[in-house]
């Protein structure tokens, strides 16, 4: 496409549901399928060709480039040091604007394992969010999907839930001041301008963001899937 391949990893989440193991461990640290999730992450950018990845640190975020160091099977990793004040997952994003550029990247949370495929979706060449079928501890949903592009939910329409995977251009986090922001108005911004494609997963996929949802990773992941 033209462009560096580069993705970011929000990794700076206290993860206060998954105490006491997060007292120890930042939460992308927690092993599922015998690795800590984000060397899943990690692995499948690198099969996919990624050739740069931001890391945002926080909470133990010491223990994050003492565990996985500045190179990554030929990526280089760079971080983005959160522990005077977590930004959230958009000042995160703009803390990182200068060094993104004005390309695409691909963005992961940390605390998400999906079999959706990072190499076809840099291909897409094309902004847009993974969106999956709304998990029971979220029916609600947060977007819809209208000719193949992401809209805000209305009335009667079928809803999907943002499955922390999306494909992003760094031009668009020129128009944001530095600070604390959450990303998700963001989001809505975009889609109501219509500028986010819909890429819908019907695969793999769990957030793990409480005891029970890691428990079900543990059990259901394989060794064998890839992100």
């Amino acid at each position: 496409m033209g462009t560096r391949f580069q993705a970011v990893i929000l990794a700076a989440g206290r993860g206060e549901r998954l105490r006491p193991w997060t007292d120890h461990l930042p939460k992308p640290l927690l092993s599922v399928a015998g690795r800590p999730v984000i060397v899943h992450h990690l692995d499948a950018l690198a099969s996919a060709g990624c050739e740069r990845v931001f890391i945002n640190i926080s909470h133990l975020g010491d223990l994050l480039p003492r565990f996985l160091g500045r190179q990554w099977t030929g990526m280089t990793l760079e971080y983005s040091d959160e522990r005077s004040g977590r930004l959230e997952t958009g000042g995160a994003l703009v803390a990182l604007a200068e060094q993104l550029g004005t390309g695409f990247f691909l963005l992961l949370n940390g605390d998400v394992l999906c079999d959706y495929s990072l190499i076809g979706l840099w291909q897409q060449a094309e902004p847009g969010l993974v969106l999956v079928d709304n998990p029971h501890w979220h029916p609600q949903g947060d977007f819809s999907i209208c000719h193949g592009r992401v809209h805000n939910p209305r009335n009667g329409n079928q809803t999907f839930t943002y499955g922390g995977m999306a494909i992003l251009s760094g031009a668009w986090l020129l128009e944001r001041a530095p600070g604390v922001a959450p990303l998700t108005p963001w989001l809505r911004e975009w889609a109501q301008r219509e500028w986010l494609r819909a890429y819908r997963h019907q695969g793999a996929w769990f957030d793990m963001g409480t005891p029970e949802r890691l428990a079900w990773a543990r059990q259901s992941w394989s060794a064998a899937d890839a992100i």
